[in-house]
């Protein structure tokens, strides 16, 4: 896992400044008091600036900034316009009539899938190990928290920097364990678009590959009270190891369904 190795901080204006001051200490990373996009001394800049935190590729050719935005966008857009109960995920966690099962979200990225289903109903754990990425996390919540829109959707979802597995093996057994555990390791998904090769190239470079997706599942079985559920491309194998009880398939994601015991309303 590469994570923090050539990532400094940065800042824009006197807010941005000392939220960048208390980042990199947080983070143990450099703190730069001026910067250039163009100056390759480091990989990644993560850029505060007065409520928000994004990550920026350096370089004369790097793509634009990765944030995690949950007022505006693609996510407001599915948000409105998305299908609601009808959407694939919502039937692969077991969203059904009055069922909103809770959702431990352990590779929780950017936080959309957290979002969909918080928009759902459900109550979402977001399990992030990156501290870079969970950085960027924490300023999506606090900005969609302060927003009228969608406050009461940021209300039900909590956020962790944790490795994903030892968290599982931690609520394993006790009654803090999630109803649903939703997992999608990284992966090349099958989607072209430039938001996605921009988003996998931030991914890879910060936080490497993900080699224990079995590991994981298995964690995930022990820890799930009702279903594990894990999203794949369409065409990509399953995780090796135990058998998914049955598929949603749809035109690029599949989710492979490891169905526990019958969720119930309540």
């Amino acid at each position: 896992m590469n994570d923090s190795s050539n990532i400094a901080v940065c800042f824009i204006g006197d807010a941005g400044r000392t939220d960048a001051l208390a980042l990199s200490v947080r983070l143990k990373l450099p703190l730069l008091e001026q910067f250039d996009l163009r100056d390759e001394s480091y990989n990644q800049l993560l850029i505060c600036e007065e409520g928000s935190r994004r990550l920026q590729q350096t370089g004369k050719k790097a793509p634009g900034p990765v944030q995690a935005d949950f007022v505006s966008g693609a996510v407001a857009h599915r948000r409105k316009f998305g299908g609601g109960k009808g959407q694939m995920i919502a039937k692969a966690v077991g969203v059904k009539g009055s069922i909103r099962p809770v959702v431990a979200d352990v590779t929780a990225g950017l936080g959309r899938d957290s979002f969909v289903l918080a928009t759902l109903g459900c109550e979402v754990q977001m399990v992030e190990r990156s501290p870079i990425i969970h950085a960027l996390l924490e300023s999506g919540l606090q900005l969609a928290k302060a927003d009228a829109e969608v406050a009461d959707i940021a209300a039900r979802m909590q956020l962790l920097n944790a490795d994903s597995i030892t968290w599982l093996q931690s609520v394993t057994g006790s009654d803090q364990r999630p109803q649903v555990v939703y997992v999608d390791p990284m992966f090349p998904h099958t989607d072209k678009s430039a938001m996605v090769k921009k988003e996998m190239r931030v991914f890879r470079d910060v936080v490497g590959d993900d080699s224990d997706a079995e590991a994981l599942l298995d964690a995930a079985l022990a820890a799930a009270e009702y279903r594990v559920v894990v999203k794949r491309p369409r065409k990509a194998p399953v995780i090796h190891g135990a058998e998914p009880g049955y598929q949603l398939s749809g035109k690029s994601s599949r989710y492979d369904i490891y169905p526990l015991k019958s969720l119930v309303a309540g």
